[in-house]
């Protein structure tokens, strides 16, 4: 599968086939994620990886009771370990660069045939004290990773690109 292929397959996945991801499997993504681009190259993104069941179903209640997170045979907790560094055109790193990391990991889940649900929606201080994390680092997004009970290609609903795209100046 090529980089356009995948980006084509990737969906939100909520509902996982009863079965483990090797670990093999979840370190290649790993690996994927550590090669992203940062700025400065300053690698602020961290990861913990979950696979114990009681934990798993933990996060799910922190995630505002969204069950299907801790369904999933992996959760990631996509972290950083940021000094707070703001880039001169004023945005904070850490959190752009965690997800471009994030990104690299889901179109490599979907080559390997699983599915993943950026969750943005969760208590950070419940998930800090569920993986007991210390308080200087964030947890940016959880990840549910595992076999799509529905693995099928849905057509997404995009904007064209004549409403999203400007050339040359914004006008």
């Amino acid at each position: 599968m090529d980089v356009y292929e995948a980006i084509a397959a990737r969906k939100s996945v909520r509902a996982f086939q009863d079965r483990n991801v090797a670990e093999e499997v979840v370190t290649r993504l790993l690996a994927a994620a550590r090669l992203a681009p940062s700025a400065s190259n300053r690698q602020e993104w961290r990861f913990v990886a979950v696979r114990d069941a009681t934990t798993r179903k933990r996060l799910a209640q922190a995630a505002h009771g969204q069950s299907f997170v801790g369904e999933a045979p992996v959760v990631l907790a996509c972290c950083a370990e940021t000094d707070g560094h703001v880039m001169p055109c004023g945005q904070l790193c850490y959190p752009i660069d965690v997800a471009i990391a994030i990104d690299h990991l889901t179109l490599c889940a979907v080559a390997e045939g699983l599915g993943t649900c950026w969750i943005g929606a969760f208590d950070e201080a419940q998930v800090r004290d569920i993986l007991e994390t210390p308080p200087e680092i964030r947890v940016v997004e959880l990840l549910p990773i595992g076999y799509p009970e529905d693995p099928s290609v849905r057509e997404k609903k995009r904007l064209p690109l004549d409403q999203i795209v400007r050339y040359e100046r914004w006008r």
